[in-house]
């Protein structure tokens, strides 16, 4: 389970550059739940993304994991706890090792590390085996750099190094963003055969209101750094793309109306 509450983040605070990305988010993930956080640029969700894996410590709030406060602990500790997938398939993989040394490697995480090599014949048998099942052809590539491979591919063994070892959490950046279409289907089609066979608790970042939809049993809408819509069951399985479109143009509007509203008040009061 993943529990976020009321997380405040602000960066280059009390400088003209002052950004309140993060304004006391709350949120809870029950354990084999898949959410997303859509938004417009700006809106704080891929901050959101960022505070649970660690990449910076929030101002205050707390997040916690599988019942354990983690508000403090590095990116690194909890990486031992945290699967993730980045924008760029570049991301997130050693381009010069092989793709049986990368897989090795997300293998181990969380062990103790030594000078013992690890990539013996049971563990590359088991590494071609797991890249059967993306149906690429990739378990006939074991032994070429993972930097040879195109982005889609390369995509589609980040995904497999984040899951090897069963996370408590998967965090999905925006991680078909920078494919084309028919390699971002082949990736989405892999996520959501992976995360339903193994039952893993997902948050995923996306642009694309087409996955938010069609994908996962809940949406989170961020606007100025708040959770401003909160959508699951009925409610998120009759959603269709041009409603979520709709929600943004209202906010949209909002925002415009907003500073009109404050200065037709001023001149009343003045």
């Amino acid at each position: 389970m993943l529990k976020v509450s009321d997380v405040v983040k602000t960066f280059y605070p009390g400088t003209p550059n002052e950004v309140r990305s993060l304004r006391g988010v709350s949120f809870t993930m029950e354990p084999g739940s898949f959410t997303n956080i859509i938004g417009t640029n700006g809106s704080g969700k891929s901050t959101m993304l960022n505070a649970v894996a660690g990449v910076f410590l929030v101002d205050s709030g707390q997040i916690e994991l599988s019942g354990e406060d983690i508000t403090g602990w590095s990116e690194h500790q909890r990486a031992r706890r945290i699967g993730r997938v980045f924008q760029n398939p570049f991301s997130g993989s050693a381009p010069t090792m092989t793709v049986a040394e990368n897989l090795a490697l997300a293998a181990r995480r969380g062990m103790r590390r030594g000078l013992g090599w690890s990539l013996n014949a049971a563990l590359r048998g088991e590494i071609a085996e797991r890249l059967k099942s993306l149906k690429m052809g990739l378990e006939n590539r074991l032994d070429n750099p993972i930097g040879n491979l195109s982005g889609g591919q390369r995509q589609a063994i980040t995904l497999l190094m984040a899951t090897w070892l069963k996370p408590d959490l998967l965090l999905l950046d925006e991680h078909t963003a920078a494919l084309d279409p028919r390699s971002a289907d082949q990736v989405i089609r892999l996520t959501h055969e992976i995360v339903e066979r193994d039952r893993l608790t997902t948050l995923m970042v996306t642009h694309s209101m087409q996955q938010a939809v069609s994908l996962g049993d809940r949406i989170l809408m961020m606007h100025k750094g708040e959770i401003v819509a909160d959508l699951s069951g009925a409610q998120k399985g009759r959603l269709r793309p041009e409603d979520l479109l709709g929600r943004f143009d209202e906010l949209r509007r909002r925002d415009q109306l907003t500073p009109a509203v404050g200065e037709m008040l001023e001149r009343l009061y003045v």
